[in-house]
């Protein structure tokens, strides 16, 4: 008999729900784990719902309450780490020369961002793991700037830590309500990327005004 959740939804999401509902039928807490790790690499692959199916699946016996907190959590630290070591593999100067050649880029813009995350970093990392959509990326930066392993690591473990445990949680205790997580999380979702567009928008316009003033004062030739 079926013990995990059924996804919710149709479509392309609820296909990767069924995938993940799949694992944890088939390997159990294991499977979350895997589940997790892949969130990381593919973020549409959202940890507000595969996190709520692995705390309700260990409410029905699929495997205990711990299993999923554990093993959703090292999920969550290998996927980041794959990400880390990206961004280490690119380097600092690798990175600079990418980005310096997009449009409305300046070279300086990124030693401004690689300057505050070194002087931020720990905070951007801890916190970032628990802001959907920054858990993948916040690790590419925490390896381009060579943050220590341990460091990293250590961060990332508890603020998955902390962030897994909210959602474990609440599939555990919600039962078969847990899809009422997803629903929320993802008003939150949406609240965290309009404001997240909003400064990518004030940030273009303020760049294009730069440029233009900078070729209005140049001199002629």
């Amino acid at each position: 008999m079926t013990t995990t959740p059924p996804a919710s939804g149709g479509g392309w999401l609820g296909g990767l729900a069924d995938w993940a509902v799949g694992l944890m039928e088939t390997i159990g807490a294991p499977g979350a784990a895997l589940a997790i790790a892949l969130e990381n690499l593919f973020p549409p692959l959202p940890s507000e719902l595969i996190l709520p199916m692995a705390g309700f699946a260990a409410s029905r016996g699929s495997f205990s309450l711990a299993e999923a907190l554990v093993w959703t959590t090292l999920g969550s630290v290998v996927g980041a780490f794959v990400l880390y070591w990206v961004g280490r593999l690119l380097g600092r100067e690798r990175t600079r020369r990418i980005f310096g050649a997009l449009p409305l880029v300046a070279v300086e813009d990124v030693d401004k961002v690689e300057a505050w995350f070194d002087k931020h970093g720990a905070k951007a990392v801890f916190f970032g793991r628990m802001v959907p959509v920054f858990r993948s990326v916040i690790s590419i930066p925490a390896g381009v700037t060579a943050m220590h392993p341990a460091k990293f690591l250590g961060l990332t473990f508890a603020g998955s830590a902390i962030w897994n445990t909210i959602f474990v949680l609440a599939g555990y205790y919600l039962g078969e309500q847990w899809h009422l997580v997803e629903q929320y999380a993802d008003i939150f979702q949406k609240i965290v990327l309009v404001a997240v567009a909003a400064a990518l928008v004030y940030w273009v316009v303020k760049r294009v005004r730069a440029s233009r003033s900078s070729r209005d004062q140049s001199p002629s030739a």
